[in-house]
């Protein structure tokens, strides 16, 4: 490998591509990597983590509101988007800095630029014009937010990107979308005070999901003051001379707002990057075709992440990166399992989610036992909140292998990632009925659904 100025270069600093870098080290590689941006990438600079922070930040208006219920008088309130923002900021600064001090812990030379690539071995630095030989290069730069470029006044819309940065909280936002960052970013705003409308193209929103859960969040998103506009999308914006905008709709409807958001989905960000010139092929989206180890039809070329289009998770960008680091470098081959991946959408409700819904369960057997738990959970019976909690389980009736876990609910993303380990146990509803209940919680519903509420039979 002396024949190169590294036996790997990574291109991207998100998650997928530091662990890659950092694991790859530590087996002994030369690594280089190379981020235009921040290190941390989408999930931690502009995606995951500072969603999550937003959204607890919106859930303190019901929880002031539901305080009474327990005997608390909450006196005058007030929130300042600017202190937000400036603690978000703070926060996502202190984690750039741990992803820097890793990669430099484990002897990765980091440069902060641009880079892309020249050949099956090159790579340029677009700040320096630098060349650098690497003899493998993975391709870690995730994905961007999709606009309708051809939308009449689509200039004027923002993205999530830029929603983390709003010089202030508008009174009305139109959030367009129907999938986790658009219900994810109609639940923040809504909670934080905005006049919130979501407006989408489908019948249902978060399409892939269950159909009962889906129409569930749906619901629940409207007792909370969210206008949801389902089978619509707009067909221009158009910016008002008191700076506001007015979103006009294919059905008719116009739609006023001091911001419009699109989160119509996420592109990979491959455009510009020099794939072509090293011939690594992409489907019809720009996304990166590899196969189960991450490598592309370029020997020496691998993609993890986003870019590839597989799942789109920031969990799962990281084992693919950690499986082709030991696969590569630590002489210990494995991929990812990409079939069974718990995951959370942080809703309001929150949604937790494992394994087939009931929709792709009847494409494997006609034979399904369906478990139902439908309830108010125990702190809105003195907070007096209309809030449901959905419990369901998809039971293979001939085998009774439990195939899918799907929850409503505070901490459904928490239960998800337990009940992920049940599931790739490959437990079955027996061994769900042997558990001994924990009292009082949600959770216990899901040992103590005895009959199924559904028998589908083909």
């Amino acid at each position: 490998m002396t024949d190169y100025d590294y036996d790997l270069f990574v291109i991207g600093g998100g998650s997928g591509g530091v662990r890659a870098a950092r694991i790859a080290a530590t087996h002994g590689a030369r690594v280089g990597i190379a981020e235009e941006y921040r290190y941390g990438g989408t999930c931690v600079i502009r995606g995951c983590v500072p969603k999550k922070l937003f959204v607890y930040a919106s859930k303190f208006s019901e929880e002031f509101e539901d305080a009474e219920g327990f005997g608390w008088t909450v006196g005058e309130r007030a929130f300042s988007w600017d202190k937000l923002v400036a603690a978000k900021d703070q926060e996502i600064t202190r984690l750039e800095g741990i992803y820097r001090r890793n990669l430099e812990r484990t002897d990765v030379e980091v440069h902060d630029s641009r880079a892309v690539i020249e050949d099956a071995h090159t790579v340029r630095l677009l700040s320096t014009g630098q060349t650098l030989s690497a003899k493998f290069i993975l391709v870690a730069v995730g994905a961007s937010p999709n606009v309708d470029e051809g939308l009449p006044g689509g200039e004027h819309v923002i993205t999530s990107n830029e929603a983390f940065h709003l010089a202030e909280l508008p009174s009305k936002i139109v959030v367009a979308g129907g999938g986790y960052i658009a219900v994810e970013f109609a639940g923040i705003f809504n909670g934080l005070g905005v006049d919130t409308t979501l407006i989408y193209r489908g019948e249902e929103i978060l399409r892939g999901f269950d159909g009962e859960l889906r129409t569930a969040v749906r619901q629940e998103m409207e007792k909370k003051g969210i206008k949801v506009v389902l089978n619509d999308t707009f067909s221009r914006i158009e910016k008002t001379a008191d700076g506001t905008l007015t979103g006009h709709t294919k059905g008719g409807l116009a739609l006023d707002a001091g911001q419009i958001m699109f989160a119509i989905g996420r592109n990979p960000h491959t455009r510009d990057l020099g794939l072509e010139k090293a011939g690594v092929e992409m489907d019809a989206a720009g996304a990166i075709k590899v196969g189960a180890d991450s490598r592309t039809n370029v020997a020496s070329i691998y993609a993890v992440g986003d870019v590839t289009n597989r799942a789109n998770l920031t969990p799962v960008a990281i084992r693919e990166g950690h499986a082709f680091a030991d696969t590569v470098f630590g002489n210990k081959p494995w991929t990812v399992d990409h079939s069974l991946i718990a995951t959370a959408v942080f809703s309001q409700p929150e949604m937790g989610t494992v394994g087939l819904t009931q929709e792709e369960a009847l494409q494997r057997t006609p034979n399904l036992d369906i478990y139902k738990s439908s309830f108010r959970p125990m702190k809105h019976t003195l907070s007096g909140r209309d809030e449901k909690m959905l419990m369901k389980m998809i039971v293979d009736a001939d085998t009774q292998k439990v195939l899918g876990v799907h929850i409503m609910g505070p901490d459904a993303g928490e239960l998800a990632q337990i009940l992920g380990i049940t599931l790739q146990m490959g437990a079955t509803k027996a061994d769900f009925d042997r558990t001994i209940a924990v009292h009082p919680t949600a959770a216990e519903e899901l040992v103590t659904m005895r009959e199924p509420t559904e028998r589908l039979r083909g």
